[in-house]
């Protein structure tokens, strides 16, 4: 097997290698390493890299592995993490210069659990500053690049951890999303990302910007990746103050290659219809697609989810003002300017604007929840265009400009609003060659039947197997 073979696998695929010890976790660990030696000078994924202790771990899962204690399909994979997330002894940056110096003494809890599935921690990916973005870039760490094409933006805010798995620098990454934040990164580079439900996954030990739409989760190559990566991260933690307990289900299990009596719904809103041509052409070829499989589709409408574009940056700001008030006491230098603008807005947010936000979220939680006792799953595109240029502060579309910032998490924001888990799937490519994404909502702590949709969808379309030319 060649490295680009090597490369190429999903976590699925080389699991099995390693299980039946045809490949070891100390060569696919080297290899890994190799790359993003490799890649990353071209296209910063990884703010730190841990190499002596990544090998350390792929010697200790070789051993176990040899020693006949395999202990499932994470073991002997090598990953990393958005650097938002603690690890013991390595510095956690957050993107931030104002966090440059901190050094956790304890994992956080999603990292904690992948060392104990067998993960090979590679280190830390770029990310935007304090998560507080969608495009990638970063005055302090420089901007991450897409693979496709790297005068394009890869998305924020975990945007090092959508370039690392699409360049097959690791098999699987951890994002976090309070606005899109993995779904957007996954879009525009080509991969599969899930926004779990709210809570299923614990950010005890997680840099927060907003605590209640703050939500963690998988980003990899595939959907049957990302059940894998889910089943290992999702666990209730006391420790953690939004932790729930999940349906007791295996997610790979529920993965289905059929859609028979599945409905699936399209919101009737312009707000999901105001999007590039080409990302609307890919969206309907995947509503064709979906309906070949048996699925049936049908609009659904949720009257408040226009609202979502506006209450969701206003409670964003405002919590992440409150997380970040005293940093900003004693170092807002250290922050970006543009970071801290946008921190410093939130001081200025009313509280009655803050409440009137919270009370039009509840409004919209229920109407998504009427909507979706009618039909398994929401589907709409993921962003509403291609990766934009990296100096590309707006975009057009039907001849009105809209801040391009702003306007990739325009269709993402409401299911942060409602807590409910949305999967981006890769959907085809622009006609430069740009990832195209669609994007699957369903009810709340049912990831399972979001996965399966995704799953189903990708076994009949080879748009996640494609990869970029490095």
């Amino acid at each position: 097997m060649t490295a680009q073979d090597l490369a190429n696998l999903s976590i699925a695929e080389l699991s099995g290698f390693l299980e039946r010890r045809e490949l070891s976790p100390v060569e696919v660990t080297k290899a890994a390493l190799q790359r993003a030696e490799a890649l990353n000078p071209q296209l910063n994924a990884f703010i730190s890299v841990q190499a002596e202790a990544a090998l350390s771990a792929a010697r200790q899962a070789e051993e176990e592995i040899g020693n006949g204690r395999y202990c499932g399909p994470l073991h002997g994979i090598p990953m990393a993490v958005k650097d938002l997330y603690y690890t013991a002894g390595i510095t956690t940056t957050c993107g931030s210069a104002a966090f440059a110096d901190f050094v956790p003494d304890v994992d956080a809890t999603v990292v904690t659990r992948l060392r104990g599935a067998g993960a090979v921690l590679l280190g830390k990916l770029n990310m935007n500053e304090i998560a507080l973005g969608t495009t990638g870039l970063n005055k302090h760490f420089g901007a991450a690049r897409n693979p496709w094409n790297t005068d394009h933006m890869p998305g924020g805010s975990s945007s090092g951890s959508g370039v690392a798995v699409a360049a097959g620098m690791v098999y699987g990454a951890v994002g976090s999303d309070t606005g899109g934040s993995i779904r957007i990164p996954s879009a525009l580079c080509g991969i599969t990302g899930l926004k779990p439900t709210y809570g299923l996954v614990s950010l005890q030990g997680a840099l927060p910007l907003s605590w209640s739409l703050d939500h963690g989760g998988p980003m990899a190559r595939t959907t049957e990746d990302c059940a894998l990566l889910l089943q290992a991260m999702a666990a209730f933690d006391p420790g953690y103050d939004a932790s729930i307990r999940g349906p007791d289900v295996d997610y790979k299990q529920s993965l289905r290659t059929d859609l028979k009596g599945v409905r699936l719904g399209v919101v009737d809103d312009p707000l999901f219809q105001q999007a590039d041509e080409e990302v609307l052409a890919a969206f309907k070829g995947a509503l064709r697609v979906m309906e070949g499989l048996g699925a049936t589709v049908e609009e659904v409408s949720i009257p408040y989810l226009r609202h979502g574009p506006d209450i969701g940056p206003t409670i964003l700001t405002a919590e992440a003002a409150a997380y970040h008030a005293p940093f900003l006491r004693e170092r807002s230098h250290l922050y970006d300017p543009e970071v801290l603008a946008r921190l410093e807005s939130g001081f200025a947010i009313p509280a009655t604007a803050y409440v009137h936000a919270q009370r039009v979220r509840r409004i919209l939680e229920q109407q998504m929840t009427d909507a979706l006792q009618n039909v398994e799953a929401i589907v709409a595109p993921t962003t509403q265009v291609p990766a934009p240029p990296l100096d590309g502060r707006v975009v057009t579309i039907g001849g009105k400009e809209q801040d391009s910032r702003r306007f990739l998490a325009n269709l993402m924001r409401p299911f942060n609003l409602t807590g409910q888990p949305a999967l981006a799937v890769p959907s085809g490519f622009s006609s430069e060659g740009l990832p195209l994404s669609i994007q699957i909502a369903g009810r709340y702590l049912e990831d399972a039947s979001v996965l399966a949709i995704g799953h189903a969808y990708q076994s009949a379309t080879d748009w996640h197997k494609r990869r970029p030319v490095l």
